[in-house]
């Protein structure tokens, strides 16, 4: 296969596509492997950053897309609709981040996690095409579940949900809330942590100077 017609090729498909491309998609089209599409397109990735152009290739699970750099978001969008940007409210935020950590989780268990009704905030997450319906549970009522879909992370800049922030992890009492005493104690001993790293590094200055006083003297 020729590299640089390879290069247009794959280039072609993701500019007309306007969505992320899964490599398998891209496997049939140029009739490749999956070895070669990835060595193929890392490279188109690093060209993009040298040449310092507008577009960049990102990862989107197993899928490629052509896309825009971030630092040029605030020009690109002030010729588009501001009404087009999803406005994501704190509780659409927290939905969100729920269904995130929690592949596969239903409507009842997002209101436990969240202590009130969540109809509205899921109906608007779907709306966005942040989150879709994952299929059933097995279990009474077959209850439908809940997962992102590639559009929260093309939003995100994440590839995958293994790179979600690890969230911190607590104690929790017979009433499944955190223990607040074993947070403070957790946040306290941090604290103290950092401080003591912060004494073990810092020079000690004020014992070279009076040295050096005593030298003078004599």
């Amino acid at each position: 296969m020729e590299i640089n017609k390879a290069k247009g090729m794959i280039e072609a498909i993701l500019f007309a596509a306007g969505r992320e491309v899964k490599i398998k998609e891209l496997m049939l089209a140029l009739e490749a492997n999956s070895e070669e599409i990835i060595s193929i397109v890392e490279s188109m990735k690093i060209e993009y950053q040298e040449e310092n152009r507008g577009l960049q290739i990102i990862n989107v699970g197993e899928a490629y897309q052509l896309c825009t750099k971030k630092e040029y978001y605030e020009v690109i969008y002030s010729i588009f609709d501001k009404r087009n940007k999803p406005n994501l409210s704190q509780a659409a935020l927290e939905t969100l981040a729920i269904i995130a950590y929690n592949p596969r989780i239903t409507r009842a268990e997002i209101e436990s996690v969240r202590g009130v009704g969540s109809d509205a905030t899921i109906y608007k997450l779907l709306e966005y095409h942040l989150i879709e319906e994952t299929g059933k549970l097995d279990a009474p009522g077959k209850p439908g579940t809940y997962g992102v879909t590639p559009e929260f992370f093309r939003m995100f800049g994440f590839n995958s949900l293994e790179e979600l922030p690890e969230l911190p992890r607590y104690k929790v009492d017979e009433n499944q809330q955190i223990v607040i005493d074993d947070v403070i104690e957790e946040q306290d001993k941090a604290k103290k942590d950092n401080e003591e790293e912060a004494q073990n590094e810092a020079p000690m200055p004020e014992r070279e100077e009076e040295g050096n006083r005593e030298n003078i003297n004599d």
